[in-house]
């Protein structure tokens, strides 16, 4: 079996910046992390992105970018073109090493409801860009196929979970869960079994709570969520969005939850009260699980909240199980989502599944993604 060496490009909902990282795999069990980077974003890119969530609210087919979306999406591709140069020269890469780039762009819609999703990002740009073959577009298909377009990195956990470390090692099941701006879990059975949703906002309530009181982009080392005390209202008033009611497979936008108004409350308090939603809203997750995994591996921005991870240990431990961060099982908490699009590649230009009935709900195992090669290479392909 080839093994490829891919490069995985992420811009997640908290809309911070891009990840990167070099995955080498066979697109199955056979996975090898390699170096990974993170390049923010400038406050002036930020808040053209929130400014390109409200124009994509008018988007009615995959195609439209109305308004300034075509110049905020050319301005998104040079960008990941810039820090791909500029990653393949610290890490003295040549770009002929890599066989290809899974870009996942910035997503600026996601409506399952109607089947219409949008993430930024020109891949035949970036290919021409980089001189390298691009994958890209990897929720649409699922779309077309019944699924609800996210969550896309399951497939990833289920083939990290074979490589968790003997003092990790179990026979029962293992749950990933990232949390991003929206936070969303996978649960890998020992017999396989791959189950995934989308269980609640992570960190983009958070995020808009102290931009908004402060002007800060978020609570660094959650700070001031640590000196506020949480305000039962607020994580009942969120709870009872409709979300936490339906079966699984589920997914969300950082749009399907109103940022927090209450302006009698302390920035603090707010502050604590959606830390403490969102570790609720993970471990409220649990119960949709099949069974009750005895170990959660949490990565993502979330982990670097010690609030979140705080509250998340002791609500596990009520339920019987354990919460560790990705460092912790010798992954990265940082680069998952970046290594996850990087195999997602490989996958795809394989023709192998990226999502299934019960990660997206889908009608059966769906490929995805479109691949695009440079354009003196005269070729683009669409995976079916």
């Amino acid at each position: 079996m080839k093994i490829f060496t891919a490069l995985g490009l992420m811009s997640g909902t908290s809309m911070d910046g891009i990840d990167l990282a070099i995955v080498r795999s066979d697109g199955k069990n056979l996975v090898q992390r390699g170096p990974n980077n993170f390049v923010a974003y400038q406050n002036d890119t930020r808040q053209r992105l929130e400014e390109g969530l409200t124009l994509a609210n008018s988007i009615e087919n995959r195609l439209q970018r109305p308004g300034r979306l075509t110049d905020l999406e050319n301005e998104l591709t040079d960008l990941h073109y810039q820090a791909v140069r500029d990653f393949l020269v610290t890490n003295q890469i040549k770009p002929g090493e890599i066989d290809m780039i899974g870009f996942h762009g910035q997503t600026v819609l996601h409506n399952p409801a109607q089947a219409l999703t949008i993430q930024l990002g020109d891949g035949q740009k970036l290919a021409d860009q980089t001189g390298i073959e691009v994958i890209y577009d990897f929720r649409a298909n699922d779309m077309e196929h019944g699924g609800q377009g996210a969550p896309l990195v399951p497939v990833y956990h289920a083939a990290l979970s074979n490589g968790i470390s003997a003092q990790f090692a179990d026979e029962n099941a293992v749950a990933f869960v990232n949390i991003g701006g929206i936070s969303n879990i996978t649960y890998v059975g020992r017999d396989d079994q791959l189950v995934a949703f989308d269980c609640g906002p992570g960190n983009c309530l958070i995020d808009q709570w102290i931009y908004k009181r402060i002007g800060m982009d978020f609570d660094e080392g959650g700070a001031i969520a640590n000196e506020g005390e949480v305000v039962d209202e607020i994580c009942s008033r969120y709870l009872m969005h409709p979300h936490f009611s339906q079966s699984i497979p589920k997914s969300l936008d950082r749009k399907d939850f109103e940022p927090l108004v209450d302006c009698d409350i302390s920035t603090a308090d707010g502050a604590r009260s959606l830390a403490r939603l969102t570790a609720l809203t993970v471990i409220g997750s649990i119960n949709q699980l099949p069974t009750l995994p005895f170990l959660i591996i949490v990565c993502g921005g979330g982990t670097l909240n010690p609030v979140i991870m705080d509250d998340l240990r002791v609500l596990a431990q009520q339920k019987g199980t354990r919460v560790i961060t990705a460092d912790d099982a010798a992954l990265s908490s940082a680069a998952m989502e970046a290594e996850a699009f990087a195999y997602l590649a490989i996958r795809s230009k394989l023709g192998e599944p990226l999502t299934y009935p019960m990660t997206t709900g889908c009608n059966y195992p769906v490929p995805g993604g479109v691949s695009v090669l440079p354009s003196n290479a005269q070729t683009s392909t669409k995976m079916a």
